[in-house]
């Protein structure tokens, strides 16, 4: 990407997110520095009155016009600071919708890249890290309207200070004075440019350093059981004093940047706001103006060399911030690689969608190993398959090939006599309803959860609750369907156990009614009888859906019609029940005798 196009394109994008922010900000900038000028206008002409001892009607008339301007102006820029506020809260939550929504259109396998977790990771970090990256960008526009505004100010009073100067008369001390003025500006600018890149570098080894710090304190939690049992806490507070050794080595580091850097501008500023007195102080009495306008003028010519010094600041700074801005739109052009399809599914109400996978084998990038090695697998319409195997044999693999969350490294998947690739991607994994392992509940209410929308049809959600055995606990329930889960947003949420989010999760794939549905071990963590029994209810209600049923148990799938039986990326058998246990050689036979004792009642 070119990076002196970055910032440009960065802008165009985040201000997308809410056109109506960046006119409301420069407007409250506007009005927050009109009153300082106000007040300093009225200052000096109150100094002047009273100097000249004018009426006391006259300074009375300056004063009450000075307290009416600025109140006006305040209350002005209250009702514009409101405004503003709103609409940055508006571009602040576009934004995150935005980033939020380009991570989830990433392709399945750039999800579980390292990689770009990492590079997502480091998004976030350099927010946190002095705001770098857009809202840096943002920030460093407020000050660009900010200095602007000032500088015109300045201008207008600067101007017709010069005029005073000219009409009075140069001399060889003025001009020295403003020569020094002049000098001081440029040191200073000079200075802020020479702070904002090395501060712009300072804050990044922070940002870098904190995202291996969250990595590592993110490998263990003071509340882990084990941590309890196992009285791990020596080793814990071993890697935190390692961490917060490093970690105050690197904010000393920045620390001390920002302190070196700091002292030629304040050495500056100093300097050039002595040249500023000692002009207007001359000038002053040599009679060139009212002794009144030495707080105007002497005020006016700070805000100018200062505004100055902070515009060319900020333009290095959007140099600076490059970097970072250059790392936030490097994600966003990421692209996609699975190929989306554009062949149309067909819509069946009698559910006749048969899938193959014909001679499939699967490789995850950057693995040495195949995931699967010459899969051939048959899904017949309404058939009840059970996927069994020990864990890692590639059993969720297999589910996610199926689901095209990847594709095929070698072989096919067809349906319906057509690569599962020609289909619309998004119609086609309208045809799944999945409880995976992992499954997620979100903190909104129950209706949401099950219909997962954001309206759902009341008596066929209730009916499903029911039916997967929530009946009960729904009965609890004051707001029914209306009841959050868990309290992150809702005081009066609920927490459910894990059985019970299993059978919530259970519904909302019912609720789907699509022609397959997959169960991936979603009761692992129960006894075996226990998922035997879920999972035979279960399929009481799927009706003629085409089911698949995982488990490295095999008690609980013995009334599928077809087992296949995964070992080491390879299916090694296929048939029922009772024909796999026939074969005394089979993985099937050796896996049920291992387990046996677990439910030993069922055992044949």
């Amino acid at each position: 990407m070119q990076k002196n196009n970055i910032t440009k394109r960065a802008f165009r994008q985040y201000r997308s997110y809410n056109p109506n922010y960046f006119p409301r900000a420069f407007l409250k900038i506007l009005f927050d520095n009109i009153a300082p000028y106000f007040t300093l206008w009225m200052s000096s002409e109150i100094v002047t009155a009273l100097y000249e001892g004018r009426a006391r009607e006259t300074v009375y008339a300056l004063v009450g016009i000075t307290l009416a301007g600025n109140l006006a102006v305040h209350v002005l820029g209250a009702i514009l600071t409101r405004s503003a506020d709103t609409q940055r809260e508006i571009l602040d939550n576009n934004e995150a919708a935005a980033f939020n929504a380009k991570t989830l259109s990433l392709d399945y396998d750039k999800l579980e890249d390292s990689d770009i977790r990492q590079h997502r990771r480091k998004i976030i970090e350099n927010s946190w890290i002095n705001y770098y990256g857009v809202q840096r960008m943002r920030l460093l526009i407020e000050q660009m309207f900010e200095s602007a505004i000032n500088i015109v100010f300045s201008l207008i009073l600067f101007g017709e200070m010069l005029l005073l100067l000219i009409k009075a008369g140069m001399n060889l001390t003025s001009v020295l004075l403003l020569g020094a003025l002049l000098a001081a500006m440029v040191f200073q600018f000079m200075a802020r440019s020479f702070q904002s890149t090395k501060l712009a570098d300072a804050w990044k080894a922070v940002g870098d350093f904190m995202l291996e710090e969250n990595k590592l304190s993110g490998g263990y939690s003071v509340a882990d059981m084990d941590n309890r049992v196992y009285r791990q806490q020596i080793l814990l507070d071993r890697i935190d004093a390692h961490m917060n050794k490093s970690h105050q080595k690197v904010m000393r580091r920045q620390a001390d940047t920002e302190f070196q850097t700091g002292v030629p501008i304040a050495l500056a500023e100093r300097a050039s706001g002595l040249c500023s007195y000692l002009v207007v102080c001359l000038y002053c009495a040599m009679g060139a103006f009212p002794v009144g306008s030495v707080i105007k003028y002497v005020g006016y010519l700070g805000r100018l060399t200062g505004s100055i010094g902070s515009l060319l600041m900020i333009g290095r700074s959007f140099q600076d911030n490059e970097q970072f801005l250059a790392v936030y739109m490097d994600y966003f052009d990421i692209k996609n690689d699975m190929y989306q399809g554009s062949l149309a599914v067909e819509k069946r109400s009698d559910r006749q969608f048969e899938i193959q996978f014909r001679d499939v084998s699967f490789r995850y990038q950057g693995a040495e190993d195949y995931a699967l090695k010459h899969i051939n697998l048959n899904l017949n319409v309404g058939e009840r398959l059970a996927v069994v195997g020990r864990n890692g044999s590639g059993k969720t693999t297999f589910i996610k090939l199926l689901c095209r969350l990847y594709d095929p490294t070698e072989g096919e998947v067809i349906m319906n006599d057509f690569n599962i690739r020609k289909y619309d991607y998004r119609q086609y994994l309208d045809l799944f309803s999945v409880v995976f392992q992992d499954y997620k509940l979100l903190a909104v209410p129950l209706g949401n959860n099950v219909a997962s929308s954001d309206a759902w049809d009341v008596a066929k959600a209730e009916r499903l609750l029911e039916e997967v055995g929530f009946g009960e606990r729904y009965a609890q329930m004051p707001k029914k369907l209306d009841t959050s889960l868990y309290k992150d947003f809702d005081e009066d949420g609920v927490n459910v156990s894990g059985g019970e989010a299993q059978k919530i999760a259970l519904a909302r794939a019912l609720y789907k009614d699509a022609p397959f549905i997959i169960l991936d071990e979603p009761t692992a963590a129960l006894d075996p009888i226990a998922e035997a029994e879920i999972y035979s209810r279960f399929d009481e209600i799927v009706g003629d859906k085409t089911a698949i049923y995982i488990s490295h148990r095999l008690s609980s799938c013995r009334f599928c019609d077809k087992i296949a039986v995964f070992d080491q990326g390879e299916i090694v058998q296929v048939g029922t029940h009772e024909e796999l246990l026939a074969d005394p050689k089979g993985k099937y036979y050796e896996l049920w005798n291992a387990q046996a004792q677990y439910y030993a009642k069922d055992a044949v």
